[in-house]
């Protein structure tokens, strides 16, 4: 029966582990699953995990702990509880959790988990604990339910997986593969339903996202520059963005469409790592400083009114206090309305891990905080500069404040305004009267 079982998903990382576990509260769907207010009150629990950020496993191990405590009290009151985790930790990890926890049944990779109905069943039928990590020859979006109606203005849309530039500090190639395109034809009909149940805004998700090359009606291969253009012509969307982009990909149809293309928003996020050409190399990331910069430079001229976002990392291996300079001395010439980032920290199997000249923890602290404070003070400045102006606004939710309503800019910035709800999903004029570190206020001046 429909809603007859309960689950509960909790996500860990990026926007495409949102997608991810949106996908996959679609897939149960049929087999009776509605979401679960609680992890109380879950028959299934997923952990759909990241193995991007700093002794990732380890949390989720820490989370396995507390889930074993609940497991045991819901079995007690007569209740089954399916423990499963998901993405790129449990690719990474595989057999090492089963080994680890074993109040883990399902541990599923992320090339798998269109299989999770499949899985849950064969852990309770055989009752064992059941392992999915490998990479099948198979399209797994071909095999996922049309999208649930939403209830929000926006939406991620994945378009492409995996990584082909083996960068030395990340685990993505072994974690989600090499790179793959989703059909055109398949992208376009995910996108009507997402329209059809109100999304006005889509962001276009991949781990090398303007590496995208995918099939399309034609028979030829489609850039992401072209695909953009084609939802673009979906009327009721509104507003395209895409994440995360490599520099090598930023090509020059894509330019073009940020010069052209109304309905791509005026936000780029491109990571540019580190400002050393010695570390980029050893990064393996196939550009120098200075070709970033270049970059950069052509895109400004295509569309003055860019914003743009980064992300760095510091205490790579080896890299040198004047090193680290030139990174400092590459935001303060790009100028970034907004960046993420970190210290470095090796990731098992990954080629950096190995390298010899490991930094000292204090280093790379010193040093991230020296470049927050650079980075804090450009996007403090950016927002001052919108002080005054005009911006449509789309607005997606309810604020924390009776009778406030929240959106966004065109520059993926929160703005906050006195208004009702029944304005959600309607992008409308607002005159911004204050600006925090992180987020605008301001006046909606039409309704």
């Amino acid at each position: 029966m429909p809603g007859s079982k309960k689950v509960f998903i909790k996500t860990y990382g990026c926007q495409m582990n949102v997608y991810d576990s949106e996908r996959m509260n679609e897939a149960l769907a049929p087999y009776g699953y509605a979401a679960a207010s609680s992890l109380q009150d879950a028959d299934l629990v997923v952990l759909n995990t990241c193995h991007i950020r700093e002794k990732a496993a380890e949390k989720v191990y820490s989370e396995l702990g507390r889930l074993r405590q609940l497991k045991a009290e819901r079995r007690a009151a007569g209740k089954e509880t399916i423990i499963t985790v998901a993405g790129c930790v449990a690719q990474a990890e595989g057999q090492e959790i089963i080994a680890r926890a074993a109040v883990v049944d399902v541990v599923i990779g992320p090339q798998n988990y269109h299989r999770l109905p499949e899985m849950i069943f064969r852990a309770k039928s055989e009752a064992r604990q059941i392992v999915a990590t490998d990479f099948p020859n198979e399209d797994k979006f071909k095999w996922l339910p049309e999208r649930a109606p939403r209830r929000a203005a926006a939406a991620f849309l994945t378009v492409q997986e995996g990584c082909d530039k083996f960068c030395t500090f990340c685990v993505v190639p072994y974690t989600r593969g090499v790179e793959f395109s989703r059909p055109v034809s398949q992208l376009l009909d995910e996108a009507r339903q997402l329209i059809a149940g109100g999304v006005r805004e889509i962001t276009l998700l991949g781990q090398n996202v303007n590496a995208y090359h995918g099939i399309g009606p034609d028979g030829q291969t489609w850039s992401l520059a072209r695909l953009i253009n084609a939802m673009a012509e979906l009327e009721e969307l509104q507003r395209i963005r895409y994440t995360t982009s490599h520099p090598r990909d930023m090509s020059d149809d894509l330019i073009a469409t940020h010069r052209d293309q109304p309905k791509l928003m005026p936000y780029l996020h491109l990571p540019f790592q580190a400002g050393s050409d010695r570390i980029l190399a050893a990064m393996n990331r196939k550009h120098s400083a200075q070709d970033y910069l270049e970059l950069i430079a052509r895109i400004r001229q295509a569309r003055p009114d860019l914003a743009l976002s980064t992300d760095i990392i510091v205490g790579f291996p080896g890299e040198t206090d004047e090193e680290f300079q030139q990174t400092l001395a590459i935001v303060a010439e790009v100028g970034f309305a907004q960046a993420y980032s970190f210290k470095y920290s090796p990731r098992p199997g990954t080629p950096a891990a190995s390298i010899a000249d490991q930094l000292p923890e204090e280093v790379k602290s010193e040093r991230l905080q020296a470049l927050q404070s650079l980075l804090d003070g450009q996007q403090q400045s950016f927002n001052a500069s919108c002080v005054g102006k005009v911006f449509p606004v789309l607005f997606e939710r309810a604020g924390r404040q009776s009778g406030q309503i929240i959106g966004r800019s065109p520059y993926l910035q929160p703005v906050h305004t006195a208004a009702e709800t029944t304005l959600l999903g309607r992008i409308l004029p607002v005159e911004i009267s204050a600006a925090g570190p992180n987020s605008l206020s301001g006046v909606i001046k039409a309704a």
